[in-house]
């Protein structure tokens, strides 16, 4: 907006009158703490939240959210078909696939042959949960897993599909499920963000699918409320130390005179993005303190790293950032989300999805079981699992040790474990090729609204209006799932 059309604004009734309430507020508070940088940053307390939320007493006070980018397969992980292996080869038949939507990258296949899976199945723990010989760390915690075999989505594509898991929608602009917890609850730490985002690149298809800052981002909704993402390579976060001859106070002084004039603008106006501009620089002043603090895993014991596996040592690895994770939550970040890119295996699957598993395994398996010697998982939801599953079908041919899969919108699995999760569990079944879902359907709206409610939110009622209308993370559908629930 032109700035002179602005300071119109800020003489008009109806901002006038907000603008004073804001003013009155500020002088108040000047008034009861005496200086104006105190002021600043007691404006920048840790978030409460909404009022009202949590709606009823929560199970989780956190989630890490392990997001394997890239989709991987079901039927080589999670569901096995082990009476496909008299069928390698033949065509899938009609009655199974019904006309169902393609990808353009096998639509015009003639042919769409049946591909088992290669790689062996065993039941774990006393649950008896069927894991793939691929996943040995993670069959040792199987009983802390509530296995969702029902997914389902609407996206047939990465960056639409990633977007929808997120935000609800296919259509960039939403805000993110983290951006949504911390406009909804509020953060426990003055001195982190609410919402850190940690990425890694897989050593399964290294030049996988790109990941956009636009999915952790917070939307229409204030800008405060946006992940922050910790870089994978040099510094984590950019900017954080003071250049050469900058001591800290100086710092200080220098951020208390940009406060106080964000100050007087924000009283003019009420633009409530000014508030957010305060309160971030405040952030930004503090995590030079704790950032350095929280990456330094030197205090560490060699037992917790070893236990996270040899890539916990390179900065950037998914074993890395599952160490981090945990660190996070530690300091009680609300959202914490690793994407772990990787996963996209149209051709070359088997030694691909090895390299994947490599990455992965023993680090979400590590991750898990350090929590819980923390006491820390009681109240922690971690959530495994990526945008789509994998077709039964291979792109391409097909033989025994060689094979590729398309992406697979109506059944994939995800993984549960941790706060008020029925664990122990597999919930949902797929027809003898794992293409259709036979029973106890999950969409990703009920996925969101039973990940919600386990924050002690109820779905339906965490809103924003936004251009004449009430926005949510599931839209106008969602149905919290009690099947998955301890």
């Amino acid at each position: 907006m032109n700035p002179h059309h602005l300071n119109s604004d800020a003489l008009n009734r109806r901002l006038f009158f907000k603008s004073s309430g804001l003013s009155l507020g500020a002088t108040a508070l000047a008034g009861l703490i005496g200086s104006p940088s105190a002021v600043s940053r007691a404006q920048d307390q840790p978030s409460l939240g909404l009022p009202g939320f949590p709606s009823f007493p929560p199970k989780a006070k956190r989630i890490i959210y392990l997001f394997q980018s890239g989709a991987p397969s079901q039927m080589d992980l999670f569901d096995p078909k082990p009476q496909l292996e008299s069928r390698r080869g033949q065509e899938l038949p009609e009655s199974i696939r019904q006309g169902q939507r393609l990808t353009t990258m096998t639509s015009g296949q003639s042919s769409f042959p049946v591909a088992p899976s290669l790689f062996k199945f065993a039941q774990q723990g006393q649950s008896g949960m069927w894991l793939s010989e691929l996943m040995p760390h993670m069959s040792s915690v199987a009983d802390n897993f509530c296995m969702i075999r029902t997914v389902k989505t609407e996206a047939i594509n990465h960056d639409p599909a990633i977007t929808f898991c997120q935000t609800g929608s296919q259509l960039a602009g939403r805000p993110s499920i983290g951006s949504w917890l911390s406009y909804g609850l509020g953060s426990e730490n003055r001195d982190l963000p609410a919402y850190v985002v940690l990425t890694s690149f897989g050593s399964g298809r290294p030049d996988d699918q790109p990941l956009y800052d636009r999915l952790w981002s917070s939307g229409f909704l204030p800008s405060q409320h946006q992940g922050v993402k910790f870089r994978n390579q040099g510094d984590a976060v950019l900017y954080l130390s003071n250049p050469p001859g900058v001591a800290p106070a100086m710092r200080r002084g220098t951020l208390d005179r940009i406060a106080a004039l964000n100050q007087k603008h924000l009283e003019q106006v009420g633009d409530p993005e000014i508030q957010t501009r305060i309160s971030q620089y405040e952030m930004a002043f503090r995590m030079q303190t704790s950032v350095p603090e929280l990456l330094n895993v030197s205090n560490e014991p060699k037992s917790v790293l070893d236990m996270y596996g040899p890539d916990v040592h390179r900065p950037g690895s998914y074993a890395a950032n599952c160490l981090l994770a945990r660190r996070l939550a530690e300091r009680d970040v609300r959202f914490v989300q690793l994407f772990h890119m990787g996963w996209d295996h149209h051709g070359g699957l088997p030694a691909a999805i090895r390299g994947q598993c490599q990455d992965t395994d023993q680090a979400t398996a590590a991750l898990i079981k350090d929590l819980k010697q923390r006491d820390l998982l009681k109240d922690t939801l971690i959530v495994w699992g990526g945008e789509f599953g994998r077709t039964v079908y291979s792109q391409g041919g097909v033989s025994v040790d060689n094979y590729g899969r398309d992406h697979h919108p109506r059944c994939y699995t995800m993984l549960l474990a941790g706060a008020g999760v029925k664990a122990g569990t597999t919930y949902g079944e797929t027809d003898e090729y794992c293409y259709n879902i036979v029973r106890d359907p999950v969409h990703v709206h009920d996925l969101n609204a039973t990940i919600l409610h386990l924050l002690g939110i109820e779905h339906t009622q965490l809103t924003y209006r936004f251009q004449g209308r009430d926005f949510r993370l599931t839209d106008i559908h969602g149905e919290v799932i009690p099947g998955l629930l301890a």
